[in-house]
Formats: C-alpha cells, sequence, structure tokens
C-alpha cells in the first residue's frame, strides 16, 4: 500500500509545482501598465538628452536595449496596441543614434502589428524618410473579396 501511496503523492506535489511555476511566468511576462509608463519615461529622457546633444551613456544604451527586449519579450506572449508609442519612441531614439536596423525593426514591427493605430502612418513615413521602399501588405482572397464587393 506504501508503495502506491508514496508516487501518487509525490507525482501531485510535481504537478502543483509544476502548474505553480507555469501561472507565475505567465504574470511575471505581462508588462504592467506602471512598466510602460517607467519605458515611456526613459525613452522620453533618452530622447530629451539626444535633442540636447548630450551623448548617452552606457547605462543609458543598456536602458535603451533593455526597453527593446521587453517590448519584444511581450510581442511574443501577445499583442498590446499600448506598445506602439514605445515602439515608435524606441525607433525615434534608434535613428537618431544612426542605429538603422534597429530603428527599422521598430518602425516594422509597428506596420506588421499595430497598422491600425495612428502611429503606423507615422512608421511608414520614417520608414520612407530613410530611404526604406515600404510596400502594402498582401492582400488575402477573402479581403479581396470584400473589396470587390462579392
Amino acid at each position: 500500500m506504501k508503495k502506491i501511496i508514496i508516487p501518487i503523492l509525490v507525482s501531485i506535489l510535481l504537478i502543483v509545482a509544476i502548474s505553480l511555476d507555469v501561472s507565475a511566468a505567465k504574470k511575471s511576462s505581462k508588462l504592467s501598465k506602471e512598466d510602460i509608463a517607467n519605458m515611456s519615461e526613459t525613452i522620453d529622457n533618452l530622447t530629451q538628452k539626444i535633442y540636447g546633444r548630450a551623448l548617452l551613456s552606457p547605462k543609458d544604451t543598456e536602458e535603451l536595449i533593455s526597453i527593446k527586449i521587453k517590448l519584444d519579450n511581450q510581442m511574443l506572449m501577445a499583442s498590446n496596441p499600448s506598445l506602439a508609442p514605445l515602439y515608435f519612441k524606441a525607433g525615434n531614439v534608434y535613428k537618431l543614434r544612426d542605429m538603422k536596423s534597429e530603428a527599422i525593426e521598430c518602425y516594422q514591427t509597428i506596420l506588421e502589428n499595430f497598422s491600425e493605430t495612428a502611429l503606423a502612418p507615422k512608421a511608414r513615413a520614417a520608414l520612407e524618410q530613410m530611404g526604406i521602399e515600404v510596400k502594402a501588405p498582401a492582400q488575402t482572397e477573402e479581403n479581396e473579396e470584400s473589396d470587390s464587393g462579392i
């Protein structure tokens, strides 16, 4: 009887521990409104430094990279329209620092994931200003039928 009860208890404990880890990981990976506000404030401060002709310290660069990583990780979990302004601001900072590929990545993320926001035309204009040819996304058959009135 003990041989049966002990493995059952151990397996129940393992299942409970795994489920707690998974739920904790889901909660910790989501950005709160406070996190988003802090990231926005940090990007605004970096933008002010750049416009003020101040050099960014290694800590400033580290903060910018950290914000970009957090945004990208959040996008892997779920697309949230409140992230669009952060991507746009980060793209502007990267563009001002002549980090073209990172800026393109930020603006492209807006076009691909937040095309319905007011920032999409601004991101398109920023890309075109950088000399990047922006093509409209290909329409699916379903969209073409609704556009043609069928």
